[in-house]
């Protein structure tokens, strides 16, 4: 269980209506699985670093260098943290937006103890300077510091202690591989089966003190999008209304009524989600049209509708992406109850435009 990656972009914070508070911030590392025994679900991942890490352990050196890639909210911080508490060693955590220079990441590397673990989110994101230190601070545990500036800078070789990196994306493919090549263990993190996320929220009901029956559990499961991090926010959530609105006791119908006043369908879409669809639909008969104009329909940044509502809808097969921009599946009709336009009516061409 999970479950919170501490920079990824908080896309399933819109589920609750606002981003997470410093309360519901310690609610969720408290939740955290403090080893690999507790950690439920990515059965192979789980094997696979068990692997290494008793390895590393019974040769007594420090583990290889770590790679974990996915979806927010899947486990990656988690998994950092295990990885630093069954070695037995310190962790310490940055993230590459905040690594912009070189000097930047001198600095963390000079500080670090032997054997300790840096957890580096959103590694995809760290300056090109930086990225080119980290090679060898990676493959020869050393830096060179240049000091000073033009014909007369000198490099200074700084020696540092072995030290295991895990570094964490959700876009791996925006690695350059000579960085890829220098992690000893890459995993990619899959989306939760509902069967996981039911396991997932009766674990965090217990540890929250909650009660909840196996059809509570699967009506939160069916509704957190495969993502463990949303199916503890929204058992939280739900648990709110039960306390308020009925005696306490999370039933099914408690958890669809529920979610009903957050917004949340029965598939797990939002309200974002269903203004982008409902724009792509009606205002646009289903597409094809571009991202810039669906956007402005839907009085959102691009950024926000391409990163964070497309991937579920996609991945829902509720929407399409082609070369001349978005289009509506069958399943999308379906989904809102509205009939597709006949065969040659659908879309007026407005969004190629604004491209895709």
């Amino acid at each position: 269980m999970n479950w919170d990656d501490t920079t990824d972009t908080p896309a399933e914070e819109r589920l609750v209506g606002a981003s997470a508070d410093r309360d519901d911030q310690a609610v969720e590392a408290a939740l955290r699985p403090k080893d690999l025994g507790e950690f439920i679900g990515q059965e192979k991942v789980r094997e696979q670093l068990d692997l290494v890490l008793r390895a590393a352990r019974a040769r007594g050196a420090t583990a290889d260098h770590v790679l974990l890639s996915g979806a927010p909210g899947l486990g990656k911080t988690t998994l950092s943290m295990i990885i630093a508490a069954e070695m037995g060693a310190p962790i310490r955590i940055t993230s590459g937006p905040a690594i912009q220079h070189a000097g930047d990441l001198a600095a963390i590397l000079s500080s670090l103890q032997e054997g300790e673990v840096l957890f580096l989110d959103e590694i995809h994101r760290m300056s090109r300077p930086a990225e080119e230190m980290l090679y060898m601070a990676m493959e020869d545990f050393r830096v060179d510091v240049i000091v000073g500036k033009g014909p007369g800078a000198t490099a200074i070789p700084l020696e540092l202690p072995p030290f295991t990196l895990v570094g964490a994306t959700t876009r791996a493919g925006l690695l350059p591989p000579p960085l890829r090549d220098r992690f000893g263990f890459t995993a990619h993190m899959e989306f939760y089966e509902p069967t996981e996320l039911e396991r997932v929220v009766h674990r965090s009901a217990h540890l929250l003190d909650v009660e909840i029956d196996p059809a509570g559990a699967a009506e939160i499961a069916g509704r957190s999008r495969g993502t463990p991090r949303i199916a503890n926010r929204l058992l939280r959530r739900v648990r709110d209304y039960a306390q308020v609105k009925a005696d306490g006791l999370i039933t099914k119908d408690i958890a669809a009524a529920a979610l009903a006043v957050y917004e949340v369908d029965a598939r797990g879409l939002d309200r974002l989600d269903r203004a982008v669809l409902e724009a792509l639909l009606k205002l646009f008969g289903g597409g094809p049209v571009g991202l810039s104009t669906l956007a402005v329909a839907v009085g959102e940044e691009r950024e926000t509708v391409e990163e964070v509502a497309e991937p579920f809808l996609v991945r829902e097969g509720l929407l399409a992406r082609t070369p001349r921009g978005r289009v509506a599946t069958p399943a999308a009709w379906a989904h809102l109850g509205l009939t597709p336009p006949r065969s040659g009516a659908a879309g007026n061409g407005q969004g190629d435009l604004f491209g895709t």
